[in-house]
């Protein structure tokens, strides 16, 4: 049965952390087979991404996704958390994690994006990720999620009409992998990419906890891995005005 599918998780960000570029979004394709968002405990995909995320094994992370309509090969990527929310059991995959490359002249350079898509493969079930808005007028951390079922193979590298569509990959050995999230509630305050920078800042002077935020020292990465100090940092800003 059709219905909307989630996000693009994986085209890349812009050179600086403002993210005015495609981040992540949502498409709108037919359900694979096996593939449905509601089920929770389904086996992991085998991955050594525990080994390739290194020093970032983590348990809390950040996703981005685009929270304004922009059209990619005819698709509306746009999939803000209010889309989540609307969402049966308020749950969905999270596709489109893909690597990125870029024209500089004329010189294809590639970016380590590749992580990415290694940080999805390492997710566990009730992990919790910030859902932040990118390419939008004012980027931001919007509120919680959860992951409701471990990596398995996007569907959306099989489909040609896709905007994620990849001819190298195969269903015998696919490349991309997804997860699904579940809505776990709005931040109190929406926390903007200005306030997180202001922090980061001041905290690479002080050692504070978002010295070394991947959001600023890794901004083109579309899935982020956070420590318990950065996660705890962020929560505790609900409670405090806007700096």
């Amino acid at each position: 049965m059709p219905r909307p599918r989630k996000r693009l998780a994986g085209s890349a960000e812009p050179a600086g952390p403002d993210n005015k570029g495609p981040a992540g979004k949502r498409t709108k394709t037919k359900n694979p087979v096996g593939a449905s968002a509601q089920v929770v405990n389904s086996s992991p995909q085998k991955t050594s991404a525990s080994k390739t995320c290194g020093k970032y094994l983590s348990s809390y992370w950040l996703m981005k996704s685009e929270a304004e309509s922009r059209l990619e090969k005819g698709v509306d990527v746009k999939f803000s958390i209010e889309d989540l929310k609307a969402q049966p059991k308020q749950t969905a995959c999270w596709d489109g994690v893909r690597n990125y490359q870029w024209v500089r002249r004329k010189v294809v350079v590639y970016s380590p994006l590749g992580q990415a898509r290694n940080f999805l493969r390492a997710m566990k079930l009730e992990q919790e990720a910030f859902f932040y808005h990118s390419n939008c007028k004012e980027p931001g951390i919007a509120g919680l999620v959860k992951i409701v079922k471990e990596a398995y193979p996007d569907h959306t590298q099989f489909e040609k009409n896709n905007p994620h569509y990849d001819p190298s990959s195969k269903e015998d050995n696919p490349k991309w992998s997804m997860v699904d999230v579940q809505f776990v509630r709005m931040m109190k305050r929406f926390i903007t990419l200005a306030e997180l920078k202001t922090h980061h800042q001041a905290h690479k002077a002080t050692g504070g906890p978002l010295k070394n935020m991947a959001l600023f020292s890794r901004q083109r990465l579309s899935i982020q891995p956070l420590t318990q100090e950065e996660f705890d940092f962020i929560l505790s800003l609900e409670e405090k005005e806007p700096s």
